[in-house]
């Protein structure tokens, strides 16, 4: 049986969705879960379910830092924080500098950020467990048409792999989940909803499960990559996506 007892686990982006499945998971298997999203009125009924929540703006790479500083050693960072920030797609043309950054910053510079803060007490214990949520925009085009965030899913698979390789010699596995289409928050419900009757069958009649997937199907897979089950498994990228 997979356990974390005894463990400190962080959760980014507990906003909504995959981030509130995976932090409810690994309280659920005996993990102590710290966790953060920058909108707190979306995660207080994490605090019922015993999760130690606070509300950081991870674009603030000092702030994502200091909440690292305050709760470590971390055993085990999961970052989920990430989306489109809002955005529809734009010919890349009309693509302004701010749009680019915001995308950027939430996906790819919390994840170093937060990612390079837990690293001195892992190499400390000599262990620790770093898992990334990409999608399949980290290697293909984004059917979301944000160009920022197909490359920043496409760099934060690319820092998965490179940490993989440097810190893999002092005990930390660092691993990536690529999640399939799931309805949860505002923007896939949109990204669904313009698919239309038509173009929604399309979607399910593509995936060999012939279903969409669910916030706890990435949980689980992540708390996999977390485990001592995945002990062996480094710098992977494991898509959940029912066959796609």
């Amino acid at each position: 049986m997979i356990t974390f007892s005894g463990q400190e686990i962080a959760v980014s982006g507990v906003g909504s969705g995959f981030g509130q499945a995976i932090a409810r998971l690994f309280a659920s298997l005996g993990g102590r879960v710290f966790a953060c999203d920058i909108d707190e009125t979306a995660f207080a009924a994490l605090r019922g379910d015993g999760i130690d929540c606070h509300r950081v703006d991870l674009s603030d790479r000092a702030a994502a830092a200091a909440w690292i500083g305050a709760i470590e050693p971390v055993d085990v960072l999961v970052n989920n924080a990430g989306g489109v920030a809002g955005q529809a797609p734009v010919p890349f043309a009309k693509v302004t500098d701010a749009d680019w950054d915001a995308v950027l910053a939430i996906n790819l510079g919390a994840a170093m950020a937060l990612s390079r803060a837990v690293v001195p007490a892992m190499v400390a214990a000599g262990r620790g467990a770093i898992v990334n949520i990409c999608s399949g925009a980290s290697l293909r085009a984004s059917k979301t048409g944000v160009q920022a965030y197909c490359a920043a899913k496409h760099g934060l698979l690319g820092l998965t792999r490179q940490l993989a390789h440097e810190l893999g010699p002092q005990g930390i596995r660092v691993n990536a989940v690529a999640p399939g289409l799931v309805v949860t928050g505002g923007a896939t419900q949109r990204q669904w909803a313009a698919y239309g009757t038509a173009g929604q069958q399309a979607v399910i009649d593509g995936i060999a499960l012939r279903r969409l997937g669910t916030p706890e199907d990435i949980a689980r897979a992540v708390a996999f990559l977390a485990s001592d089950w995945a002990g062996f498994v480094n710098g992977e990228i494991l898509s959940v996506d029912g066959g796609q």
